[in-house]
């Protein structure tokens, strides 16, 4: 969410903003109706002011006729009507401020000077690790799954329906195995602590960190009640701190969880929807910094350098993607994707997004820190990650670890917690 202030004072930085995004166009009408409500909200204010004073002042007089045994009616009547008044200003006054908070809410975040303007075209690889696996014979992960008897697609449609994977023996074991290695890099090596969070969330959570009402459509939402499934584990993390003022000693707070996943994908139809790449149901470790505004350019390097590191264990050969501004997501002013190669399609698959969101997010859930010189409380800077997606990484593993006689190799790092060196 946007400081008010800032797009009153900084309206031409909020206009590039969007047009840095490709969205000028489209959010104009909701940036100039903003601008002409909070004109309409700071002149009612002062009508509100205004009359309050003027009732004041007459009931100062109303006591002093009184004390002097003159009739005062006509000056509570004055004092009535002014009442009348203020009450009919506070009524419009909240309906503007309403409509408002509602506008701001559907402009994205403004992306930091280092994103590129334009679309997925303008995205650029910062640096990449290993060797991707190209020009080899390898099947796509759903075959290698069914024919080891680790992944069975057609009874999770049965049970579910399209977009719903059920892990079997040791596939099952292999997301297991997943969760704990992530879990334990990200606690014992990174600093993070272990956090086992709702898969419910109200709307306010989900308001908070910018998945609704832009994506509403895109979530599970429970019948007859206000909440939904997360999409990610991103929202309880974050909303920990909703409407709290955290001691700047305690910054940065670094949380982890493991959680299943839901997402509806209502606009993906078509969209490399085989196998295990965009799926409905998923398991993830989600990597969730809050931290003060100075550090969080430094913060976001360090957060992707922790996803990085489950890669490297991983053996799976990675790239780091900067999003250009139209491709970033809507809450994030600077994301980094990292991508590792699945041969068996032919392609780099999206494992984890990595963003810092500034103060996007902390205003929204009005999250904020005491300075330790005493200052006013001020927004933290909010930062997350992927630590990683499962099934895309599974998928990666299943190809770019197969063997010339079918099985597949395990990653010493994975084989610790799985017991087997190979899926045969």
């Amino acid at each position: 969410m946007h400081d008010l202030r800032m797009v009153r004072e900084h309206i031409d930085a909020l206009r590039a903003g969007m047009r840095r995004r490709g969205a000028l166009d489209a959010l104009s009408p909701t940036i100039e109706r903003a601008i002409a409500l909070d004109k309409s909200r700071r002149e009612t204010i002062q009508a509100v002011e205004e009359r309050k004073a003027a009732r004041n002042a007459v009931t100062q007089q109303v006591g002093q006729k009184k004390r002097a045994g003159e009739s005062a009616d006509d000056l509570q009547q004055q004092s009535r009507a002014l009442g009348d008044e203020i009450a009919r200003l506070d009524r419009e006054l909240a309906e503007t401020e309403g409509e408002l908070s509602a506008l701001l809410l559907e402009l994205p975040n403004v992306t930091l000077d280092q994103v590129p303007a334009g679309g997925e075209q303008n995205n650029s690889t910062v640096r990449s690790w290993g060797t991707p696996r190209e020009g080899a014979r390898v099947q796509p992960h759903w075959e290698v799954g069914a024919r080891l008897g680790i992944i069975d697609f057609e009874r999770g449609a049965k049970i579910s329906g399209s977009g719903f994977i059920v892990f079997r023996g040791l596939g099952a074991r292999i997301v297991r195995s997943l969760m704990n290695l992530m879990l334990d890099v990200h606690t014992g090596q990174h600093g993070y602590e272990e956090t086992w969070v709702p898969v419910v969330v109200n709307r306010a959570s989900m308001i908070g960190t910018a998945q609704l009402p832009k994506f509403e459509e895109d979530m599970y939402a429970l019948k007859g009640e206000d909440a939904f499934l997360i999409p990610t584990a991103e929202v309880p993390l974050t909303n920990l701190y909703r409407d709290e003022v955290l001691p700047e000693s305690e910054l940065p707070k670094s949380l982890t969880a493991y959680s299943p996943c839901f997402r509806r994908e209502a606009g993906a139809a078509g969209k490399d929807t085989r196998g295990l790449l965009r799926v409905h149901e998923f398991d993830k470790v989600e990597l969730v910094r809050l931290v003060t505004p100075e550090t969080s350019g430094e913060q976001l390097e360090i957060l992707t350098g922790h996803a990085e590191k489950i890669l490297k264990l991983l053996e799976l050969p990675y790239r780091v993607v900067r999003l250009a501004a139209g491709d970033t997501g809507f809450a994030s002013a600077h994301t980094y994707d990292l991508e590792t190669f699945a041969p068996g399609v032919g392609k780099w698959l999206e494992v984890s997004s990595c963003s810092n969101f500034s103060d996007f997010q902390a205003r929204r859930a009005n999250i904020r820190y005491k300075p330790s010189d005493g200052g006013k409380p001020r927004f933290v800077h909010t930062l997350n990650g992927s630590g990683l997606a499962f099934p895309r990484v599974i998928a990666s593993i299943l190809e770019h670890h197969q063997q010339e006689d079918g099985s597949v190799r395990v990653p010493a790092a994975l084989s610790t917690y799985l017991g087997a060196e190979r899926l045969v």
